[in-house]
């Protein structure tokens, strides 16, 4: 399903100015009671159900490519394929689940290479796995899906995104090397009202449901992370056990904080964040994990703080951090660049941003910005 703007509802919009900038109280108020008057129980519901089979249709890719040892072989085919069935599937959901609904998905693949000559095996890879993962949730009665509707279904995220209106945005695999590696990745799946997100849900297939470096009896695996506007941010298992209100760690001393950053190097500058945690005497290693995973991690506490500086010139999609971002705030974190203006969603597919993205309690945000900024102004010194 595609819905274009021509088709989504007009409703008044207020631009949310940065932290160097105090809004009217009066305007702040307006805006913040205008969001948290709304209900989204329906589109959680739907958005959970949506990941968590998108999450057993990723499972089952990457079982079938660890098996048969693909992954030593660098051989991505089968990652594209869960990325497209993974979109094919939420896509499906949404329609089905809110048909009433106007709104628009922004998400990462299109169908573009899977029309071309040659493709026909891969798209019927995914056509079955795609069927199969909607046929194992009994509340759809449907006929299975031509190659031409999980097309379509793909399609269906073509939207731009931007201020007006409802948009989800969806990154079907956050994390790719980290799903070839078999390690974490994440489907990440958020709801935009106005440009600002207002929910945001992250399935998280390898992440253990005990807090990273604890030992858990169990071993048990697979978290879901949800969180509404003003509602707050709940863990569960991704086979469905009682949802669990969860917060970012307390602490106030930078010296006991840990960070996460990305695995990989291309996505953070390992350097700059080693020179910012060596300014808050942060004693411990940082823990670098694949995707948005490390949002829902940061979420229940297992770190305090997470950095993200990647090299000059990337620009960062909406996809890779809106569901992150709220769960993350929700859980009583923030979330901001480099210079601790809040992330803008609503220009369309790309964020604005000085230098980086970094997330840490309130507490902790002062200091962390000033040994950022002394970081980043020795090292264009020292260039």
């Amino acid at each position: 399903m595609y819905i274009g703007l021509s088709s989504l509802r007009i409703r008044t919009h207020f631009v949310i100015p940065t932290l160097n900038h105090k809004p009217k109280s009066s305007i702040f108020s307006l805006l913040n009671s205008s969001f948290s008057s709304m209900s989204y129980q329906k589109e959680l519901v739907a958005a959970k159900k949506a990941a968590s089979l998108a999450a057993k249709l990723c499972q089952k890719v990457q079982k079938s490519l660890l098996q048969s040892d693909v992954q030593s072989k660098l051989d991505k085919s089968p990652v594209t394929v869960a990325d497209y069935g993974s979109q094919a599937v939420v896509s499906f959901v949404l329609e089905h689940e809110l048909s009433a609904e106007p709104f628009s998905l922004v998400a990462e693949e299109d169908s573009g290479d899977l029309r071309e000559d040659g493709a026909q095996d891969t798209l019927e890879r995914i056509r079955v796995l795609v069927n199969d993962t909607i046929a194992s949730e009994s509340t759809y009665s449907v006929s299975p899906l031509s190659a031409d509707g999980v097309l379509a279904a793909i399609d269906s995220g073509r939207s731009e995104g931007g201020a007006v209106g409802r948009h989800w945005v969806l990154d079907p695999i956050d994390g790719t090397k980290g799903f070839v590696r078999g390690d974490q990745y994440a489907i990440a799946l958020a709801l935009l009202d106005q440009g600002r997100v207002v929910l945001g849900v992250l399935a998280c297939p390898n992440l253990p449901l005990a807090p990273l470096g604890v030992q858990s009896s169990a071993g048990q695996t697979g978290c879901l992370f949800s969180a509404v506007l003003g509602e707050g941010t709940y863990m569960e298992s991704l086979d469905g056990s009682s949802p669990v209100k969860v917060n970012v760690s307390p602490t106030e001393n930078s010296e006991e904080a840990s960070f996460f950053e990305s695995y990989e190097a291309a996505h953070s500058s390992f350097d700059l964040s080693s020179s910012i945690a060596k300014k808050l005497g942060v004693k411990a290693p940082p823990v670098r994990i694949d995707s948005q995973a490390k949002y829902g991690a940061l979420s229940r506490g297992d770190g305090a703080i997470y950095l993200r500086f990647p090299k000059a010139g990337y620009r960062e999609k909406i996809w890779d951090h809106a569901a992150g971002s709220i769960v993350v705030t929700e859980a009583g974190g923030i979330v901001s660049d480099a210079a601790g203006n809040p992330l803008d969603f609503s220009k369309g597919k790309y964020l604005d941003l000085y230098k980086g993205i970094i997330a840490c309690n309130q507490k902790l945000m002062p200091a962390l910005l000033k040994a950022i900024q002394q970081s980043i102004e020795e090292k264009a010194a020292s260039l």
